[in-house]
């Protein structure tokens, strides 16, 4: 979180809220429809399936944790898991300030029955740090360059946590042909700053003043990841199957005075993210706060595994 933030109760639980909100520690948020400089970033031209790279083209199974070669960049990669026949690869996104390890244990669940990798985004964990500012263009450059050496051309199974939820889901409908389905935990809201503007005017007071300000700066770009971002309407993936799940502990609810407001904005973010699939679901976690990875793993595995197996075949599996 942000070390320089005094640690009383009311600044811990405003810190806590900008970690959600805004990729925590200054990573931002990604991903803007609207986005002038490639809207849902580097789309593949055709809509077709990307050119076969990685495990098909017969590379060495990435097993562990590795530093693969993307755009010049180095990348820390983490896969473990055997691959099944007609089954996506799973890719984890984890949320903003936090690396790979955060995801380990849930990777390790679901590599029991998959194929699951995860990785660093550049200023993230172990990966390189940006050369500089990034859009959703070059995150998802930086996406497309794991995704063709960990699912070899395939379709592959996103599962992302808060910002890097919001990254899968906005990459998605411009790779149809890389991303056979989706899982967002918590997502951060595709329209995340017009949110905390609406919650949090400028005329706010006391621990929320602080929280506007660094969300604001995040969203402008000020930090390791250097995202900027903008707010915009969710685009349309198809018809592949897709599960949102929200929090139940309203945990939000404690900022002062702001607090309801903001869980209200959070859950109709959540609605937003409906519009990606006309196969999309959402439920609650509700004994989760916002790590619902953490909190709840079962609940994150149980969902992770129906997409892919709906991914997969385009059955409704059984439980």
């Amino acid at each position: 979180m942000f070390g320089s933030t005094p640690r009383t109760r009311t600044t811990r639980t405003a810190t806590a809220l900008v970690w959600l909100c805004c990729a925590a520690a200054g990573a931002g948020l990604v991903g803007c429809s609207e986005d002038p400089e490639g809207s849902e970033g580097s789309r593949d031209s055709d809509g077709a399936k990307p050119a076969a790279s990685g495990e098909r083209d017969g590379d060495a199974l990435l097993t562990g944790t590795e530093k693969i070669d993307v755009g010049g960049r180095s990348v820390n990669v983490s896969c473990s898991g055997t691959p099944v026949p007609g089954r996506p690869v799973v890719v984890l996104l984890s949320g903003g300030g936090d690396d790979l390890t955060k995801l380990a244990g849930l990777q390790q669940q679901l590599s029991a029955k998959d194929r699951v990798c995860s990785y660093d985004r550049l200023g993230q964990g172990a990966s390189d740090k940006p050369a500089g500012p990034q859009t959703i263009a070059t995150t998802g450059e930086v996406l497309t360059g794991v995704l063709d050496r960990v699912a070899g051309g395939r379709p592959a199974v996103l599962a992302g946590h808060s910002l890097g939820g919001l990254i899968s889901a906005r990459y998605a409908p411009g790779h149809p042909g890389r991303v056979g389905g989706l899982v967002l935990m918590d997502a951060t809201s595709p329209t995340q700053k017009a949110d905390l503007v609406r919650e949090i005017p400028e005329s706010a007071t006391g621990p929320a003043v602080e929280l506007r300000e660094q969300t604001l700066a995040i969203l402008g770009g000020r930090g390791p990841e250097k995202l900027t971002v903008r707010d915009g309407k969710v685009r349309s993936a198809g018809d592949i199957p897709v599960e949102v799940i929200r929090h139940g502990k309203e945990y939000l609810a404690q900022v002062p005075e702001y607090g309801p407001g903001l869980e209200r904005a959070w859950l109709a973010g959540q609605r937003k993210w409906l519009a990606l699939s006309e196969r999309s679901s959402l439920s609650t976690a509700e004994n989760s706060g916002h790590h619902i990875y953490a909190d709840e793993p079962d609940v994150a595995v149980r969902a992770i595994r129906r997409v892919t197996s709906r991914a997969a075949t385009g059955a409704e599996p059984k439980e």
